[in-house]
């Protein structure tokens, strides 16, 4: 597995070490329709595929990166988020069954948050800490402090925070930080209705929006869109005129506007749009 996932890490789009050009590389990938989806998975789990694993792979990249943001409040950097996420996306496409009739985004979105989870939690610790550059010297400063002084006393608190050159409440802040005990992740078994909403299991992850409808969602917008442009393509240039501008552009032309315009009766621009509507339909199976 550590071969498959070091060989499937070449895949990942150059971007010159800037995580905004990563994002926009990703972006510009075509995404899958259903069928396209389902045959290279197939391929992949009949055949084991490398190839079929890269494409499935590299047109979620981009929902990789949309989950990942739903974790940036807790001070880590975002590409080893992403690169967290991409290790469970991977693991996900090589247990993806074609044959269960859901798309591959619902199935791995448990992959990857379950990945970018276990990175969290390993730097849980030290991100509730200590986050800034600022914080991590008073942290180590005041470690050293506090090994000879103990529990400090308001003198002492004031003393420390002139010699560091801070205020006494970042002083006391960051004594409290290096006091408290880290929270176990999931629910003990003590645990009752009035503590369990405090275990992080419950509240890590972001839950203001669900990822995968999202994803479908612009999956789908994408593919109504090709769908529209190939089915205009077949009209003649003015149904194509009378239907942009009925229906598509922002400032809708009326039928008169339109009869005026070629010189014709405000009836037959309507049997225009009419027949060209119908043409539209079948051309896009609606």
């Amino acid at each position: 597995m550590a071969q498959q996932a070091q060989s499937m890490a070449l895949m990942v789009p150059e971007s010159n070490g800037s995580i905004e050009a990563y994002i926009r590389s990703v972006n510009s990938i075509p995404m899958l329709d259903a069928e396209e989806e389902h045959r290279l998975a197939t391929e992949l789990q009949e055949t084991g595929d490398l190839q079929s694993a890269k494409q499935l792979i590299m047109s979620h990249l981009r929902f990789v990166v949309h989950v990942a943001k739903g974790y940036s409040g807790y001070g880590l950097p975002q590409a080893d988020l992403i690169q967290e996420g991409n290790v469970g996306l991977m693991k996900a496409v090589k247990r993806f069954d074609p044959q269960v009739g859901v798309r591959l985004v619902s199935f791995a979105v448990h992959w990857i948050k379950a990945e970018i989870h276990e990175y969290v939690l390993k730097n849980w610790r030290i991100v509730k800490v200590a986050t800034t550059k600022a914080q991590r010297k008073l942290f180590f400063n005041l470690r050293k402090a506090k090994s000879r002084l103990g529990w400090f006393s308001q003198d002492e608190v004031k003393m420390v925070a002139d010699n560091l050159g801070v205020s006494t409440s970042e002083v006391s802040e960051m004594e409290s930080r290096l006091a408290a005990q880290d929270a176990a992740y999931d629910l003990t078994v003590a645990d009752d209705d009035d503590n369990a909403s405090f275990a992080p299991a419950l509240y890590l992850e972001d839950n203001s929006s669900d990822h995968a409808v999202q994803y479908e969602q612009a999956n789908w917008e994408a593919s109504a869109n090709e769908k529209l442009a190939a089915a205009m393509a077949t009209l003649d240039e003015r149904s194509q005129h009378i239907v942009k501008t009925r229906w598509l552009d922002e400032q809708k032309a009326t039928l008169h506007e339109l009869a005026d315009h070629y010189g014709v009766s405000a009836e037959r621009i309507r049997q225009l749009e009419k027949n060209a509507m119908k043409k539209l339909k079948a051309a896009m199976d609606i």
